[in-house]
């Protein structure tokens, strides 16, 4: 039987905690934050979870393969 195959662009993007939700960076932090204010970027900074529903699709897309 074939095996499934990591989805790469998801392997670079989440992670699963103990518990099997999906950690991730949040959007809009890598360019352009000088015209955000600075309680934006204060929030945007660290990791955020995923719902339960996107978090199931994620570990389909890792098939097992959380870094």
């Amino acid at each position: 039987m074939p095996k499934q195959k990591t989805h790469k662009g998801t392997k670079k993007r989440f992670r699963l905690s103990a518990k099997g939700k999906a950690k991730h960076r949040a959007a809009g932090t890598s360019h352009l934050a000088g015209r955000m204010s600075q309680k934006r970027k204060r929030n945007l900074r660290g990791t955020t979870t995923t719902t339960d529903t996107n978090s199931k699709m994620i570990q389909k897309a890792l098939a097992g393969n959380s870094y």
